[in-house]
């Protein structure tokens, strides 16, 4: 049985667009860090896909919502929704929100897999 869903898993994972392989493989390390393997064990975390230029801020948020499927985006919404008005209707170079929403993204979910004491 866990051989078929192994092997249903890989034919899955090589179907994917290499977006969604990555938010798979997040997913998988973060289930994998809950059930009491070490994050080392896991793969060390996430490694989000990089916007490049031209990237918007609206774009970068979904582009970390796909990175990290495993969040609960209710706990990011405020901070998002801060950065997007910072951006919006303060000015804020588009850079610089997408530099700081990468930050609040990685911090949440290294505290998300943090095993509790």
């Amino acid at each position: 049985m866990a051989d078929e869903a192994e092997a249903r898993v890989l034919a899955i994972f090589r179907t994917l667009a290499e977006s969604d392989r990555h938010a798979l493989q997040a997913y998988a390390e973060f289930l994998a860090v809950r059930g009491g393997m070490r994050s080392t064990e896991a793969g060390g975390g996430v490694t989000a896909e990089s916007g490049g230029a031209g990237e918007t801020v609206v774009m970068a948020i979904k582009r970390l919502t796909r990175t990290y499927p495993m969040l609960d985006r209710r706990k990011l919404i405020g901070r998002t929704s801060q950065l997007m008005a910072e951006h919006a209707l303060q000015g804020r170079a588009a850079v610089e929100v997408i530099d700081e929403l990468e930050m609040v993204f990685e911090r949440y979910y290294r505290d998300t897999i943090k095993p509790e004491s």
